[in-house]
């Protein structure tokens, strides 16, 4: 089997079907770049030109999302990629009542809604790409610092659960003006289900029903959407019935191991790769040794090689080079 396109060689991978070669991708946030379209959009397709991943992951600002309900945050060097939070809109649970529906077209949605329309005027119809949206609860975290959240969940779990319908109706504008653009699906990031913090029948509470109401009105046409669980705890098998094709969590530190997840999700997997150890401290040799044990693991099927977060803006471009030449063939 040779010669397959991308599309071809990601869906045979979420079928379960044998591949010509593992589907691989990496992504990374473009600070400073980010804030501006044009801009974010060039360096997204330069990092596609020069790897030639299967799927790219178009990562904005982590904020943007919740920026226009008055969250400040700047750039400060961080490693991640991600900026800053100055200023919180949440410091008190009455402030979420005050929370009022956003509009998609302004501020940074709107700006990375122009992003991807110059991505796909700029990028090869052959290249699927998908948007990164963080979960209600998650841009709730954002807004409020985890701590605030958590303490506002289990004392006054009605006036979250206010500000967290909110969250969602401006999610769902975002997903409807995301429909006009040529994405292939969203990338869905989920940070607060972890052990360390919730216990499933809160998640289950707090997370699900909203995240499900985002994921159900996903057009039939975006057929590679993944779901990106954070955290070392993460509570992966509340999510093998979400209406995604990709799971994806850091699989070098967290549990269940990357062959153990093949088991909780219908899909493929995306990971097998570690941000932090792999790829941002790590050497080529390593990161070699890595992708032949996650294609073991997997048998070569239903996995997407990548790892369970952005690699560092620091990361060695020998071993961002070494993840992409890890799989011009068959290893396993």
């Amino acid at each position: 089997m040779t010669g397959l396109t991308r599309r071809e060689r990601l869906m045979r991978a979420i079928a379960g079907d044998s591949v010509d070669r593992t589907p691989v991708m990496l992504w990374r946030h473009f600070p400073g770049d980010d804030q501006r379209a044009a801009d974010l959009a060039r360096a997204h397709g330069l990092f596609q030109q020069q790897y030639d991943w299967d799927m790219l992951v178009i990562a904005p600002p982590a904020y943007f999302s919740v920026t226009g309900y008055g969250l400040q945050d700047e750039w400060r060097g961080s490693p991640s990629g991600r900026r800053t939070i100055t200023r919180r809109v949440i410091t008190r649970s009455l402030h979420w009542t005050e929370l009022r529906t956003q509009e998609p077209l302004r501020g940074d949605p709107g700006r990375q809604l122009e992003c991807l329309n110059l991505l796909g005027d700029a990028l090869d119809t052959e290249v699927p790409f998908v948007q990164v949206v963080y979960s209600p609860l998650t841009q709730a975290a954002h807004l409020a610092g985890r701590r605030q959240m958590l303490r506002n969940l289990r004392v006054h779990p009605d006036r979250l659960r206010t500000g967290l319908n909110i969250l969602t109706d401006s999610t769902l504008r975002l997903v409807e003006a995301l429909r006009r653009t040529r994405i292939a699906g969203l990338f869905y990031v989920i940070e607060e289900a972890n052990y360390h913090w919730l216990s499933e029948a809160e998640y289950q509470t707090f997370g699900t029903p909203f995240d499900l109401k985002i994921l159900d009105s996903i057009p039939e046409r975006w057929w590679l959407n993944t779901l990106s669980v954070k955290g070392s705890a993460p509570m992966l098998r509340l999510f093998g019935q979400y209406p995604v094709q990709l799971l994806n969590w850091e699989t070098e530190h967290a549990r269940p191991e990357l062959d153990k997840g093949l088991a909780l999700f219908r899909g493929a997997l995306c990971g097998g790769l570690s941000a932090g150890q792999h790829l941002h401290t790590g050497t080529p040799a390593a990161i070699r040794d890595a992708a032949r044990q996650a294609q073991r693991l997997t048998g070569g099927r239903r996995l997407v090689l990548s790892t369970g977060g952005p690699i560092p803006v620091t990361t060695p471009l020998s071993n961002i080079q070494a993840v992409r030449e890890s799989v011009t063939m068959a290893v396993y």
